[in-house]
């Protein structure tokens, strides 16, 4: 099920809204859990067995953790619990990708198994690995509640596609939250900007990335269009989720995290790095770059440190040599500007650290999208050589591409705007000084978003492949 489908708006969210609110305090968190599970078997009726396994599982290991903290038994309870994260998340997402890899070491031919993906295994495997670690190392006490720990684990607003919710984040929330009509206005509002994001930009962006690939008259200039138009979709796609989600936390009581902060502003890599899926970057630095020393270590251990965790973001996206790549490119861009580029980039002003901020994103995007590292090499290659394996030489522009060019020129520049604070500012000063005018402006977001998904066509979210 959808977040931008009119059945899930209409039908799902109002009556599971409409009954946790009538629902006594004290048994509210079933409500959730059990929304949160019909939610989750909508769209994979097998695999919400993995989900509630993931949850007892923890659940378990967190209680002996606790109960035997300061022992090696705790050690080895945290060890099983990761190994049993990651051997699902192994198996599920990345066992072709072994099987292929063994095939072309080796000479072998082993059939793949061709194992369907459960929707955000990624990130719910990420948030209850974090919980057993937050256990273990006394940042956190074991949650003697299985519902509770159950229903932070299944929590249908940020189930699919985050933002990584840890268990510290809410862990008072899940036994005690406020709910408020101010709070519920405040998320509705943000539900529905995350939704206008999805549906009027990131959707419109996907249409013409579908084109883009399906047209074989293709130019130099088409590329570029098309590198841009993802790296728009991308951005309006994930942080409209995480907007939908936040949004509806607000609704029933909790206050997730901020996942994006206009990271298309940012004058550096590593900036963009701070803004963009902020608590992926925050999971990777606690568990995974900080243990291995972080950069308390020698230079060589330090420049180790910052590739593996990058080359493991790569990977986390995906089982595919292009997502690797992506991970280890912005791991070599972040160790160049900690070494001396982030010094010259503050001494050339404003304008060209953002110039090469968005090319060397978009290039990233180009390569992130790609079905395989043939087609990324092609893409960059026709936008950067003007040729490409299937054709020797292409055109700087031609007759198609500027149909298309004026067919979405208006969209482009609507979406760079929206891409920075300018929007937000100039509508809380309006809002402001005229009250009645959020309200009203809300309502005729979501009817406009109505209209679009009643006769637009299926488009879900990028995010949930991962």
């Amino acid at each position: 099920m959808l977040f931008s489908s009119i059945t899930f708006i209409y039908y799902f969210l109002p009556i599971s809204f409409g009954l946790y609110l009538i629902t006594p305090k004290k048994y509210r968190n079933l409500v959730l859990l059990i929304s949160s599970l019909i939610f989750y078997f909508s769209g994979e009726p097998i695999y919400t067995l993995l989900l509630v396994f993931s949850s007892v599982s923890d659940y378990l290991h967190s209680l002996y953790i606790e109960s035997h903290r300061g022992t090696k038994y705790a050690k080895f309870a945290l060890i099983s619990s990761i190994i049993i994260n990651l051997t699902a998340l192994a198996f599920f997402k990345y066992i072709d990708f072994f099987i292929e890899m063994i095939n072309s070491i080796l000479n072998l031919n082993m059939a793949l198994l061709n194992v369907p993906l459960p929707i955000g295994i990624s990130f719910f495997t990420f948030q209850t690995m974090s919980y057993t670690i937050d256990v273990y190392r006394g940042e956190v006490k074991a949650d003697k509640s299985l519902l509770s720990l159950a229903t932070f684990v299944c929590l249908f607003p940020q189930l699919i596609a985050g933002p990584i919710v840890r268990y510290t984040d809410i862990a008072a929330e899940l036994k005690e939250r406020t709910l408020s009509w101010d709070a519920a206005a405040i998320g509705v509002k943000r539900f529905v900007i995350g939704l206008s994001k999805k549906v009027l930009l990131a959707n419109s962006f996907g249409q013409l990335c579908v084109i883009f690939r399906d047209i074989q008259d293709k130019s130099m200039l088409f590329y570029w269009m098309y590198g841009i138009a993802f790296t728009l979709q991308i951005y309006f796609d994930f942080s409209g989720y995480s907007d939908m989600a936040i949004g509806m936390g607000k609704m029933l009581g909790f206050n997730f995290p901020e996942n994006f902060n206009y990271p298309y502003i940012s004058k550096s890599i590593t900036e963009f790095w701070r803004r963009w899926h902020i608590t992926l970057s925050r999971w990777f630095r606690d568990y995974v770059y900080i243990p291995m020393g972080g950069n308390r270590v020698s230079k060589l251990a330090w420049i180790r440190n910052i590739l593996t965790v990058w080359l493991l973001t790569g990977f986390w996206h995906g089982a595919a040599w292009n997502f690797i790549l992506w991970g280890g490119y912005f791991g070599v861009l972040l160790i160049l500007e900690k070494v001396f580029l982030g010094k010259v980039l503050t001494r050339i002003g404003k304008v060209i650290p953002h110039v090469y901020v968005m090319l060397l994103v978009t290039i990233s995007f180009v390569i992130f999208n790609a079905d395989n590292l043939s087609q990324a090499i092609n893409d960059l290659s026709g936008m950067f050589l003007g040729a490409t394996h299937v054709q020797d030489k292409i055109p700087v522009v031609n007759a198609v591409t500027l149909y298309y060019l004026k067919s979405y020129f208006v969209l482009y520049v609507i979406a760079g705007v929206a891409s920075t604070p300018l929007p937000k500012t100039l509508y809380s000063k309006i809002s402001k000084r005229i009250n009645i005018l959020e309200p009203i402006m809300v309502l005729m977001l979501l009817l406009i978003n109505t209209a679009s998904l009643v006769s637009g066509s299926f488009n879900p979210f990028l995010y949930f492949r991962f």
